[in-house]
């Protein structure tokens, strides 16, 4: 199958991975998911990669002296399926600088929040707590920098009076799924270029995000 080659990088139940894969067979995303990889033997991810029949490889970081000898196991099973796309989906240990430049600007997170706001864990409390107005998710390019990479794209929801981390998660996972899945696209079309200094959308500078509608398209602006 031609298109965009991308390996996934999951810790969890994989829904971000599903969204891919259901994006790819009803032909809204040129491309194949050619490896899953994970940090956690067990997770969903896996499962859903194998049940799909794709290649899925755990490595643990147990039983590694320290992270860059874990970081160069799983990279060097992700750089042997030939990635032209890394996709972070739920992938929950830091990398290491140094396999993030081995892979630098080929590699995207989704995060659940709108960057800078709120880098780091527990993002639907903390937005919560700092009375935010509006909640969301990002697609960055993946630098050294935790969660600091140059933003893609973003898809925004609104918190209510008596939304909850819990609810907050509910609400924001299905616009996670369009986000990821329609940012993935326009890169494999070849419009939107990630890159660590200046991303690129049909040639020109992003100069700011762009933004997710209720059409599940991405806008600039």
């Amino acid at each position: 199958m031609p298109g965009l080659r991308i390996a996934v990088l999951a810790s969890g139940r994989g829904s971000n991975l599903q969204a891919l894969l259901e994006a790819i067979a009803a032909g809204r995303l040129r491309g194949r998911v050619v490896g899953v990889f994970s940090d956690r033997p067990g997770c969903r991810a896996l499962a859903r990669a194998a049940e799909a029949g794709l290649p899925a490889r755990a490595v643990s970081p147990r039983g590694f002296p320290a992270r860059a000898a874990h970081d160069e196991a799983l990279f060097s099973e992700v750089a042997a399926v030939q990635p032209d796309l890394i996709v972070c989906a739920g992938y929950l240990r830091i990398i290491g600088e140094d396999a993030v430049r081995r892979f630098m600007p080929r590699m995207i997170n989704i995060h659940p929040s709108l960057l800078p706001r709120h880098p780091g864990l527990d993002t639907h409390a903390r937005a919560l707590a700092a009375g935010d107005r509006e909640h969301g998710a990002s697609v960055h390019v993946v630098t050294p920098a935790l969660d600091a990479g140059p933003v893609l794209a973003q898809a925004r929801i609104a918190i209510g009076p008596g939304d909850t981390p819990e609810t907050l998660a509910e609400r924001l996972l299905p616009r996670e799924h369009a986000l990821l899945t329609a940012c993935v696209a326009l890169i494999a079309e070849g419009r939107l270029l990630p890159d660590a200094e200046c991303p690129r959308l049909d040639g020109a500078p992003l100069r700011r995000p762009l933004r997710l509608g209720d059409d599940n398209r991405l806008h600039e602006g």
